[in-house]
């Protein structure tokens, strides 16, 4: 199982790399434009917060590793495509490790106590994180719509010869 959700990942990452593209061609003061009706109203925080999405689950709640220190709000304020890079390579890294720990194990139910006891599968971590990320990725693309830019197509990158 965990060889599908690596490579399920990997198809994530390429699928990241194409709103990565888009947000580099875009203006830097553009990431950080509000638009109203959003949880995180820009697009900076709001990819930041997909980011740290993957370290509150799999980082705090599974407890794979140290919980690395988060952006304050004044450097998501100022962050640039470089950084929101950078903190989903940590991301990248992070579910790497998750996976590893749990691959034979993803069925298995964990409990987190300072998150009132809950417990779930590692399998429905990687499920959260994932859909998480793509909800707050379909925001950003709202977002970027709405401030007069056309974000290419960024839903699941489509391998090539797939369809042939």
């Amino acid at each position: 199982m965990r060889d599908i959700l690596s490579e399920q990942y990997d198809l994530i990452r390429k699928t990241r790399e194409t709103l990565f593209s888009f947000l580099e061609s875009l203006p830097v003061d553009v990431l950080h434009k509000r638009v109203p009706g959003f949880g995180f109203d820009t697009i900076a925080h709001a990819h930041l917060h997909a980011a740290g999405c993957y370290m509150h689950w799999l980082v705090k709640f599974a407890r794979i590793r140290s919980y690395p220190q988060f952006p304050t709000y004044e450097e998501i304020q100022s962050a640039d495509v470089a950084v929101l890079r950078h903190w989903f390579s940590i991301s990248d890294a992070v579910v790497n490790e998750f996976l590893s720990v749990y691959e034979s194990r993803l069925s298995e139910v964990i409990y987190n106590h300072a998150e009132d006891s809950m417990g779930v599968t590692p399998l429905w971590l990687m499920t959260h994180t994932i859909t998480h990320e793509f909800h707050h990725k379909g925001q950003i693309v709202a977002m970027a719509r709405c401030l007069g830019y056309a974000p290419p197509d960024t839903d699941l990158v489509v391998m090539e010869g797939l369809f042939e």
